[in-house]
């Protein structure tokens, strides 16, 4: 739990994340499923593995960067794979399951398992509103805290209960259901801790049948803050290929086609 209150200047969150089960997806308002959908979440179940690398700046009580961190993840045995450094700026790679995580050693019990909990979760947001049993409200009409745009609004409020309960997402969704910015309230302040994040979700990108936006910037606690993926690519089930997220632009129009 130490390293988890630590973890949490970058991502306080009130429950572990375990693999999803998409078939006990809960019930959602229209436009939050219709959010969720864009993003790949009828599909999810088609996805082999997936890779990617994490870097942020900007972080609370750290240098103010975290070195990236590279993670192959398999979704449908939970195996996850990191390659970076420890907390000494040693190289380490390990591949580990998640089920068996309380026989593994402790960087990966307190650090690297943790870790891969915060990456994950940024990579893909708007899938755990289906996925993470949290309240989640659609409140219309609202001004994008950071552009002053105009965007339908969902507010996902998680459980009471658990570590750091009560906290707060607001996703601002446009016209073609995509986030646009989110804003993260901590339900009660922590002192040297991110307690309002705002960022845009920019820069998006095909990964197979995942949409993934690859650069979140904005501020924490008023101060600049970013986010961001690269070497993003998911292997489909029944093939041993990656597929590397591109962006429509870098498409040929077959598979731009081939893609919708």
């Amino acid at each position: 739990m130490t390293y988890l209150r630590r973890l949490a200047a970058l991502l306080p969150f009130s429950i572990l994340f375990i693999a999803p089960d998409i078939s006990g997806a809960q019930q959602l308002p229209l436009i939050a499923e219709q959010m969720a959908e864009t993003y790949g979440l009828d599909s999810f179940d088609q996805v082999e593995a997936i890779r990617y690398t994490f870097s942020a700046t900007g972080i609370p009580r750290r240098p103010g960067f975290i070195p990236p961190r590279r993670w192959e993840w398999t979704p449908k045995t939970d195996t996850v794979t990191y390659e970076g450094t420890d907390k000494e700026g040693k190289p380490v790679k390990v591949t580990y399951q998640r089920s068996e995580l309380g026989s593994q050693s402790d960087i990966v019990k307190n650090e690297i398992d943790p870790a891969f909990f915060n990456d994950q979760f940024w990579l893909l947001l708007p899938l755990h509103v289906a996925w993470d049993g949290a309240n989640v409200t659609d409140a219309g009409m609202g001004e994008t805290p950071l552009g002053r745009t105009s965007a339908e609004r969902i507010v996902v409020k998680y459980a009471s209960e658990g570590y750091s309960p009560g906290d707060t997402w607001e996703f601002y969704v446009g016209a073609d259901k995509r986030v646009e910015e989110i804003r993260y309230h901590r339900a009660v302040p922590v002192p040297g801790y991110s307690n309002v994040v705002i960022t845009k979700f920019a820069v998006h990108k095909k990964a197979g049948p995942l949409l993934i936006s690859t650069d979140h910037s904005g501020t924490a606690d008023g101060k600049p803050f970013r986010v961001s993926f690269s070497d993003v690519a998911v292997k489909v089930v029944g093939s041993d290929k990656w597929v590397n997220a591109q962006s429509a632009s870098e498409l040929s129009a077959p598979e731009r086609i081939a893609r919708k």
